[in-house]
């Protein structure tokens, strides 16, 4: 299992040096600040992949862009409205331009407007530290009385709506302030930023949206892009909703494993892949990850290893970021599977048999707390998941645990 870890570019609190003291292998990147819909232009890529290339002493770093995470894709190619077909131009010539740059993963989702969703991005743990939630009730409270979005109060299970209520009634009017922020814009790594109106907006159009709509604009997208991909030899894998529950109305369409073989069997090509998130899979008690491992894992092209605790029955629920090996996921059991499809691969003789990895997400811990690097993706925290993940590995390589 190939060690990869997110970087920003050059404004991230967490630099190069300190991919390289953690010890990981390979760096997982995108061009935030190029606007979606816009080509990745072969300046643009080298230029980022020259500051992975030094460290801040200007000597090299031996580290290398390997994954692309994310190449959005815009909300026009999701409704398909507007000029989306140039998108499609655009999204196509990227992947040519990454495949002539010697990148071939590359990962990106198909969530309408938000990309992910948090209601706290600093919940404070037992321990001290701090970690992003999703609170049930508050994310009621913005839906119904902050948003006002037509009819949410019935769209959350019986009770929810009255909890809500009581809770906005309480919430200081800074809480509520960063709430909204910490959902509509507050999250790293988002393809697109929206304020209020811009949700509304967007939210109006894909009220009359079913789920099969969306899907079926997510195969057509794939047959269209799938082509081009085989052609440069790009390995493209869909990231899943995150959570993976409907939100504001909105349609899900890659939240469960029936959802991936839907989409992985229309559009039938190894160049049409899967992010395997653990925590953002793990928030559904109903996800089997070991197992999804197991039977999707000739089509999984990157793994999102963290773990969540969900603090609530049934789907939807409240839940939130926990410690790697902790939560509702059994990391040792889902690791198991990723190292048993890796020897399946190597006895194929297939070239990816190495499959890249990110501890994803991370507790603030430490010094994170006054790093302040983006929400979710501190040092330490996620320095200390690595080592988790990194000696679960080594234990379940090692010949002793074959003769066990």
């Amino acid at each position: 299992m190939r060690q990869t870890w997110r970087w920003f570019g050059p404004k991230d609190g967490v630099g190069i040096d300190d991919m390289l003291q953690a010890g990981v292998e390979g760096v997982v990147s995108a061009l935030h600040y190029v606007p979606t819909g816009a080509v990745w232009s072969p300046g643009a890529i080298r230029a980022r992949q020259e500051e992975i290339g030094v460290r801040a002493d200007g000597s090299p770093s031996g580290l290398a862009w390997e994954v692309v995470e994310s190449l959005p894709v815009s909300e026009d190619i999701k409704k398909q409205s507007g000029d989306w077909r140039a998108d499609l131009d655009a999204y196509r010539e990227s992947l040519g331009n990454l495949a002539q740059a010697g990148i071939e993963t590359v990962c990106y989702n198909f969530m309408p407007v938000l990309d992910w969703t948090r209601t706290d991005l600093a919940w404070r743990a037992a321990h001290g530290g701090t970690a992003m939630r999703f609170d049930l009730i508050d994310f009621a409270a913005f839906d119904i009385h902050i948003l006002e979005r037509p009819g949410a109060a019935g769209s959350f299970p019986e009770g929810v709506a009255e909890d809500a209520a009581r809770r906005f009634g309480e919430m200081p009017e800074a809480r509520r302030t960063e709430l909204a922020e910490s959902i509509v814009f507050g999250l790293p790594g988002a393809a697109e930023r929206f304020d209020m109106k811009d949700v509304q907006a967007h939210l109006g159009e894909y009220a009359v949206m079913a789920p099969e709509t969306l899907r079926g604009h997510l195969i057509d997208f794939l047959s269209e892009v799938v082509p081009e991909a085989e052609r440069c030899g790009i390995r493209l894998c869909c990231h899943p909703d995150d959570p993976p529950f409907p939100l504001l109305g909105l349609p899900r369409v890659m939240s469960t494993e029936a959802d991936y073989r839907a989409v992985l069997e229309a559009v039938d090509s190894p160049a049409n892949g899967v992010t395997l998130c653990s925590g953002s899979l793990g928030a559904r008690a109903d996800n089997d990850l070991p197992g999804m491992m197991a039977r999707l894992g000739d089509r999984i092209h990157f793994l999102h290893l963290r773990n969540v605790s969900r603090e609530t029955e049934g789907t939807p629920c409240s839940f939130h970021e926990a410690e790697h090996l902790g939560g509702g996921t059994d990391m040792v059991a889902l690791v198991k599977a990723a190292l048993d499809e890796e020897a399946r691969r190597r006895a194929a003789g297939r070239s990816d048999a190495s499959i890249p990895f990110r501890p994803d997400h991370g507790q603030d811990i430490l010094d994170d707390l006054t790093r302040k690097a983006q929400p979710g993706y501190p040092a330490v925290g996620r320095l200390k998941g690595l080592a988790e993940l990194r000696g679960v590995i080594a234990a379940l390589s090692h010949p002793l645990a074959g003769a066990a």
